[in-house]
């Protein structure tokens, strides 16, 4: 029998020296376990992805001395993990197999994505040979990710004689992933018959949360279920090679409903972006809407109530109700909140633009207007006490451009930019669901952003409900306009929708960064050129 311990953990970006000592922390845990080798995931010693950190000088060379003194270390375990390596003048994603002090062979990854979130083919060249060395009598190989994904790299190692496959991965988190990785799974299975170990990274890194739920195949094809989701884990599982079957020991297991997987993505994602970058605290504006409450109940989750700054910042259009349910989410989730009136600013800036406004009627313009004092208020308080602005924007506003740049835009991270409107809903009566975190009202009200009398979103858009499976057809999908008529929506609104999400291009583009959580997010997925002369027909 081989023990292999999975360290589905969270390391870094950049930060080589603390890397290198969490790992070597995690060998003592898992040599203290009895595990005969611990596996992690690609890119341990720099995180992933480190984009043009790799381009620096010096860092190739710091990773060769961290990787040199972790050889030094290792003694009583085997050690697969990842890192980028500098060889004869090309850059490789590679992984190390160290044992007993000595480097007993390196892989480099044979394919380099370079679709969606990624551009590896930036910075590495495809490495070509195969690696496969034998622990307690059974040959294992190594693969790294992408390599997985198609037959050619395990065809390799099964005709190099190996029993069973170790992939280190950096996996970023979308919605359907884990069906696509047990379907990997049994592709490879029915190409090669072989077990596999299946590593993933943890932890959120700007706009990607990589969700763990690291997996095992044993060799009949039967998968385990997916570990801990989004939470860092020292997983151990038995390999018997006669047998060939995979076991894993007692792994938490990750939930099955898809709207609390979500969720739990969008806390961990905020969480470790506010962790990483120093923040301690958040605040934001609190409108007594949907997205602003959601946002609060997942602040809160990630942070904690007494590290959320929300305010309430009333104008002439304000309605009670919404100043009512503010304060009373905030209350029940225990969270800072003020009410700052907009309204003397608001009237001082109308009377400074009265010469330039006149003979004009009134506008977006005086609309934005109170958006964009919101925004200044926000980002003085952040300024003032150093404490993170979140933007509440979802992903129908900023597709269409149903949002104010420099005004409710405003914020250095967005938990929900990738969570179309529908699914802010789902969400918010998921959170429900767990313990009361939004008011009902709060769900039940039309959605307004009440900068005019009277004011509905449905004034301007389309039902939330038909938008959003538009949306999901043009802009995730990237269905043509004759396809989304075809299936059986109104031809002069989609078009009007196509406009909005091309002419919406330049605001998003100054969004701030939020939580992925589909295959299409705007910014790293979606990159559409902000002078265009396209327009689709």
């Amino acid at each position: 029998m081989i023990t292999i311990a999975l360290a589905q953990y969270d390391f870094l970006v950049g930060d080589i020296r603390g890397n290198l000592c969490k790992t070597q922390g995690l060998i003592a845990q898992a040599r203290n376990a009895e595990a005969d080798l611990v596996l992690f995931p690609e890119m341990t010693l720099t995180g992933y992805p480190p984009e043009d950190l790799l381009l620096r000088p010096g860092f190739l060379q710091a990773v060769r001395h961290a990787v040199h003194e972790l050889t030094a270390s290792v003694k009583g375990i085997d050690v697969v993990i990842g890192h980028p390596w500098e060889e004869q003048g090309q850059r490789y994603n590679a992984v190390s197999w160290i044992r007993n002090g000595r480097l007993a062979g390196r892989y480099f990854k044979q394919l380099l994505p370079n679709y969606a979130v990624f551009d590896e083919r930036r910075y590495f060249v495809p490495g070509s040979e195969t690696l496969v060395l034998e622990l307690k009598g059974t040959r294992i190989a190594v693969l790294i990710c992408e390599d997985t994904w198609e037959s050619q790299p395990a065809f390799l190692a099964k005709n190099l004689g190996a029993e069973l496959l170790l992939v280190p991965n950096a996996s970023p988190y979308r919605e359907d992933k884990l069906a696509r990785r047990k379907e990997m799974f049994a592709d490879r299975h029915e190409d090669t018959g072989l077990a596999m170990v299946y590593c993933n990274l943890v932890g959120g890194q700007d706009e990607l949360v990589f969700d763990g739920r690291s997996m095992l195949m044993d060799r009949q094809g039967n998968c385990s279920e997916p570990g801990p989701l989004c939470e860092e884990s020292l997983l151990l599982a038995d390999f018997h090679p006669g047998t060939g079957s995979l076991e894993a020991r007692n792994w938490p297991t990750a939930p099955d409903d898809p709207v609390e997987e979500i969720y739990r993505v969008l806390v961990c994602g905020l969480r470790d972006y506010i962790r990483k970058n120093g923040f301690s605290d958040v605040v934001f504006g609190l409108s007594g809407g949907i997205d602003s409450a959601l946002t609060l109940a997942i602040a809160v989750d990630a942070l904690g109530a007494d590290r959320v700054h929300t305010i309430m910042m009333p104008s002439r259009h304000t309605s009670g109700l919404s100043l009512d349910l503010a304060q009373e989410q905030a209350v029940m989730l225990g969270a800072d909140h003020r009410c700052i009136s907009i309204e003397p600013a608001y009237e001082e800036f109308l009377q400074l633009l009265e010469p330039s406004f006149a003979g004009r009627a009134p506008d977006l313009s005086e609309e934005n207007l109170q958006a964009r004092i919101r925004g200044d208020i926000v980002m003085a308080l952040s300024n003032k006490f150093g404490w993170l602005p979140l933007a509440t924007s979802n992903k129908s506003e900023l597709a269409v451009g149903y949002c104010t740049i420099y005004g409710d835009m405003c914020g250095g991270f967005g938990p929900l930019l990738d969570c179309l409107k529908t699914r802010v809903y789902d969400l918010a009566r998921y959170r429900n669901s767990v313990s009361a975190a939004i008011p009902e009202a709060v769900i039940e009200r039309a959605p307004s952003a009440e900068l005019a009398p009277g004011q509905s979103d449905q004034d301007s858009l389309p039902p939330y409900a038909v938008l959003d499976q538009v949306l999901k057809r043009y802009v995730e999908l990237d269905w043509s306009i004759d396809r989304i008529v075809e299936d059986g929506f109104e031809e002069a609104m989609v078009r009007r929708i196509a406009a909005q999400v091309l002419l919406s291009e330049y605001k998003r583009r100054q969004a701030p960064p939020g939580v992925r959580i589909t295959h299409r997010a705007f910014g790293r997925d979606r990159r559409y050129p902000i002078t265009s002369g396209w327009r689709d027909s």
